[in-house]
């Protein structure tokens, strides 16, 4: 029995063809400057994000920490969503690694208002932690994968510029964003002094992301991945994967947000209360829905599915997140959502 894998796009394994290129792969040491897949991956990400520079991180954590480590000096203050990843699911290294403060904005729209940044902008005094950065996550995993418009995450970058503070974009998913709004990936990516994406998730790489910005923001950026471990040796054989990610795997996102949308068809028509976005959002991979009282918990519900293949993410005690990705077909998907409705209803 094929497993049907809802926990997240981070569960894909390579093709074959995938598989071919990372075998075939030319590699160097990286550490050195040498390895031409590295090389050529970070030339790539760069001119499709429209940046002027790249470095291949071996996760998206890593790149966003090191962005933070190089915008901002330890003492500072970082303005973030308040359910925003960096903030709520990397393991606190957002202080404990770098040494910022994060003054916390809501972001429940998937950025914050530009209202709102400029109010959590404290007077300069010697009271107060100084914001030097705002990040923004686009597509926001914890507000059910939206997609914010191009329109309203410019106006609060643009915000964010009028208070004198850099620009990190966590744009893990960046391209299932710019996939949902039917635009080029540079209408979020160019405009930012910094933009992370995974290799790993919807793109369907083994590892990898990418941390792009300017020549000198790349520059200092290589001293901080320097010390956090980050720094490679012959990584041209996950390059190589990520290379054939950028190339064969962006145009086909539009299938996983098909896809969603048939399972949240599915779940709300068998009555179960499906998150809807925001208005002036989009919906992406993503499909959160909440459990009834009467039934099975969350983590019960993932107990049984698993007796039958399929694996679900438990985020609340009520609450499930199923994301889909490349290895699950429509076919997949409908046998997967019959399963959980079947345990719903089994109570």
């Amino acid at each position: 029995m094929k497993i049907v894998d809802f926990r997240s796009d981070t569960v894909t394994c390579p093709g074959g063809e995938m598989r071919k290129a990372i075998f075939e792969a030319p590699v160097g040491d990286a550490g050195y400057d040498d390895d031409p897949s590295i090389n050529e991956l970070e030339t790539l990400a760069a001119e499709l994000v429209g940046q002027e520079a790249a470095l291949f991180m071996s996760s998206g954590i890593m790149g966003n920490i090191v962005s933070t480590m190089t915008h901002c000096r330890r003492g500072e203050a970082v303005l973030v969503g308040d359910k925003a990843h960096i903030y709520r699911y990397e393991g606190g290294g957002f202080s404990a690694i770098t040494g910022v403060l994060p003054y916390v904005l809501d972001d429940e729209a998937g950025v914050p208002s530009p209202d709102s940044v400029k109010d959590a902008c404290p007077i300069r005094n010697v009271h107060f932690a100084q914001p030097s950065l705002l990040c923004l996550e686009n597509t926001h995993n914890d507000r059910g994968g939206l997609a914010v418009s191009p329109i309203e995450f410019q106006k609060t970058v643009e915000m964010g510029r009028d208070m004198g503070l850099a620009v990190h974009l966590d744009g893990a998913r960046i391209f299932n964003a710019a996939a949902a709004w039917d635009v080029n990936v540079k209408e979020y990516t160019s405009s930012v002094d910094s933009v992370q994406f995974c290799l790993s998730k919807g793109l369907g790489a083994p590892m990898g992301a990418m941390l792009c910005g300017s020549e000198e923001f790349v520059s200092r950026a290589k001293f901080a991945r320097k010390m956090v471990g980050g720094e490679l040796r012959q990584a041209g054989f996950m390059a190589a994967a990520g290379i054939f990610a950028l190339r064969k795997n962006v145009d086909r996102l539009v299938k996983d947000h098909e896809n969603a949308s048939i399972a949240a068809d599915l779940l709300s028509s068998a009555g179960l209360m499906v998150e809807l976005v925001p208005e002036g959002t989009r919906a992406t991979n993503m499909i959160y829905f909440h459990l009834p009282e009467s039934g099975p918990d969350s983590e019960e519900l993932s107990r049984r599915c698993l007796e039958k293949g399929v694996l679900l993410n438990a985020m609340e005690p009520r609450r499930i997140r199923l994301v889909t990705h490349l290895d699950m077909d429509e076919k997949d998907l409908r046998r997967g959502v019959e399963a959980i409705l079947e345990e719903v209803n089994n109570s």
